[in-house]
C-alpha cells in the first residue's frame, strides 16, 4: 500500500534539487529558450513573415514581433484548422485547447508535442517540491481527485480538441490511474450539477488524500459532501492532507474552505492556463509562485501603467523589479508569439523569480479614471472581513454612473457566509482601505466625484444561480471580480437579497 509514497521520496528529492539549480540560471535559460524558439520557427509561415532568419537577440525580436491578443492571431489559427502545416510552429498542433473568449468567442489554443510537457510537468513538479520540502508523501497512496473538465475530445480541422483539463487528463501517468477519481465516465458528464452529484457518490466513502481544482468548484463539492453526510470534509476524509488549487485568487475562498474541512490542510497553488503552465508554489515557507523559466516559454512583461499605449516597454525577465504590476506576455513552443494572456502579475522576489497574480488586464474599473484592479479590491475586502470575522462566499464589483455630481459609486455585490453586524460600517472600512490602496480612487472620493462604495448583498447561492442562468456553471468559468460596465450587475439583479 505504501509502495508509491516510498518511491516518490527519492524522485521528489532529485526533481527539487534540479529546480533549485534552475533558480540560479533563470535569466540565462530564458535567453536560450528565445534562441531555440526563433531558430525552430524560422521555417514557419509566421517566422518567414517576421524575418526570424535575421533575428539574433531579444531587442531585434521585440522590434519584429508585435504584442498580439487572440483576435490578432486568429487568422493563423484558421489556417491551421484548414489543414495547413508549419504556420505558427513546425508541423501541426498535437491538440487545440478550447476556451471561451469574451471578444473572440471560442478560442482554439495550440498545444504541440513539445509544449504538452510544460502542462504535465508543471503540476508534477509542484507536488514533488512539496513532497521534498515537507516529507509528506503518504497522500500518494490514497485517492486523488482532480476536478476537471470532460476528457472527451472532438476534432477541429483533424486536430483533437477539448478543455485543457480534459486534455491533461489523458496524460496522467499510469501509476496514478488506480488512485485517480472520479471515474472516466463520470468525468465525461458535461452538465456540472449532474457531474458533481456523481463525483460525490463515488468519493464520499473513499480514502481521499488530495483534492485539486479551482476554489469555487471545490467549495461546491465540499458543500454537497457536507449536505449528504452531515459531517465536515476533514472528518469524512481523515487522511485528506493536500489541496491543490489555481485559476483564481485563493484568499477570498480560504476561510470558508477550511471551515468546511474543519481543520487546516496544506495548500499548493499553481498558475495554469490553456496557453501554458506558468508558475507554481515551490515552498510552503515563502510567498509567491516560482516562475517556470525553463519549460519552453519565453516571458515578457509590460508595466501596467503602459498597457494600451501604442509602444509600451517590453521587458525580459532580467529587467523586472519587485512590487511592480506587469502584463504577462508569452512566446512558446506551440507557436504563440508576443501573446498577451490577459493576466497581470507582480514579483515578490527576483532571487529566485517568484510572483503573485494580481488580476486580469481586462478586469478593472476605470469608469471615472480610477483604474482599480483586482488585487486592490481583494485586499480591501479581505482586510475588513478579517477584522470583523466576516466570511465571503463570492463577490464582484461594477461602477454605477449617475448624471448627478457626487452620486456615482462603485457597487459591490457580495454573497456573505455570515453578514457583518453593521453593513454600513463594514462598507466604510472597505472603502477606506481601497482609498489607501488606490490614490486615484481616493482623489475621486475627496473631490466628491464619487461617493463611498455601496454593498449590495446577494442571497445564498446567488452567484451559482447567476452562472447557471448564463450557461457557465462549472467548467473553467469564474466570476470576474471587476467589470467596467453593468452587464454582470444587471444579471445579478434577481438574486439580490431583500
Amino acid at each position: 500500500m505504501k509502495f508509491k509514497s516510498f518511491l516518490a521520496k527519492p524522485f521528489a528529492s532529485i526533481v527539487s534539487k534540479n529546480i533549485k539549480k534552475g533558480m540560479q540560471t533563470a535569466v540565462e535559460d530564458q535567453e536560450n529558450i528565445l534562441k531555440y524558439l526563433i531558430k525552430t520557427a524560422r521555417i514557419t509561415q509566421f517566422g518567414k513573415e517576421h524575418r526570424f532568419a535575421e533575428l539574433n537577440d531579444y531587442k531585434q525580436f521585440r522590434q519584429s514581433v508585435p504584442v498580439r491578443n487572440y483576435e490578432q492571431l486568429k487568422h493563423y489559427i484558421e489556417e491551421i484548422k484548414a489543414g495547413k502545416h508549419n504556420v505558427l510552429w513546425r508541423g501541426q498542433p498535437l491538440y487545440f485547447a478550447k476556451t471561451s473568449g469574451t471578444v473572440s468567442g471560442t478560442k482554439y489554443i495550440p498545444i504541440s508535442k513539445e509544449s504538452i510537457h510544460n502542462h504535465i510537468n508543471g503540476a508534477r513538479n509542484a507536488l514533488l517540491c512539496y513532497m521534498a520540502e515537507t516529507g509528506n508523501t503518504a497522500f500518494a497512496d490514497g485517492k486523488l481527485i482532480f476536478l476537471s473538465g470532460s476528457p472527451v475530445l472532438e476534432r477541429v480541422g483533424g486536430i483533437p480538441t477539448g478543455r485543457l483539463s480534459g486534455i491533461v487528463n489523458h496524460h496522467i501517468p499510469r501509476y496514478l490511474r488506480k488512485n485517480q477519481l472520479p471515474e472516466y465516465e463520470t468525468n465525461c458528464i458535461e452538465d456540472w450539477e449532474t457531474k458533481l452529484g456523481k463525483i460525490v457518490e463515488e468519493t464520499i466513502r473513499q480514502d481521499m488524500t488530495l483534492i485539486s481544482g479551482i476554489p469555487p468548484w471545490m467549495q461546491m463539492y465540499f458543500d454537497e459532501l457536507i449536505r449528504r453526510s452531515g459531517k465536515p470534509v476533514g472528518e469524512l476524509f481523515p487522511r485528506f492532507s493536500v489541496m491543490v488549487y489555481g485559476g483564481v485568487n485563493f484568499e477570498p475562498y480560504q476561510a470558508k474552505l477550511f471551515q468546511s474541512i474543519g481543520r487546516k490542510v496544506d495548500g499548493i497553488e499553481t498558475f495554469p492556463a490553456s496557453e501554458g503552465f506558468f508558475a507554481f508554489q515551490d515552498t510552503q515557507t515563502e510567498p509567491g509562485l516560482l516562475l517556470n523559466t525553463n519549460s519552453g516559454i519565453f516571458f515578457e512583461f509590460i508595466p501596467a501603467d503602459e498597457i494600451g499605449r501604442e509602444n509600451p516597454r517590453r521587458l525580459s525577465l532580467g529587467e523586472v523589479e519587485t512590487g511592480v504590476n506587469y502584463a504577462l506576455i508569452i512566446n512558446n513552443n506551440a507557436g504563440l508569439w508576443g501573446y498577451d494572456i490577459g493576466d497581470m502579475v507582480k514579483f515578490v522576489s527576483v532571487d529566485p523569480y517568484r510572483l503573485v497574480v494580481t488580476g486580469r488586464t481586462k478586469h478593472f474599473i476605470s469608469a471615472f479614471g480610477e483604474h482599480v484592479i483586482g488585487e486592490e479590491v481583494e485586499y480591501s475586502l479581505l482586510k475588513a472581513a478579517k477584522e470583523d470575522n466576516v466570511h465571503i462566499t463570492e463577490f464582484t464589483v461594477a461602477p454605477y454612473v449617475s448624471n448627478d455630481a457626487g452620486k456615482s459609486y462603485h457597487q459591490w455585490f457580495i454573497e456573505f457566509e455570515n453578514e457583518p453586524e453593521d453593513i454600513r460600517h463594514f462598507s466604510q472600512k472597505v472603502d477606506q482601505y481601497l482609498r489607501e490602496k488606490n490614490a486615484y480612487y481616493d482623489d475621486l472620493i475627496s473631490g466628491n466625484i464619487l461617493q463611498q462604495l455601496i454593498i449590495t448583498p446577494v442571497r445564498k447561492n446567488g452567484f451559482i444561480d447567476y452562472m447557471r442562468s448564463i450557461g457557465k456553471l462549472g467548467g473553467q468559468n469564474k466570476v470576474p471580480r471587476l467589470s467596467n460596465d453593468r452587464k454582470i450587475a444587471e444579471g445579478l439583479t434577481q438574486w439580490i437579497k431583500n
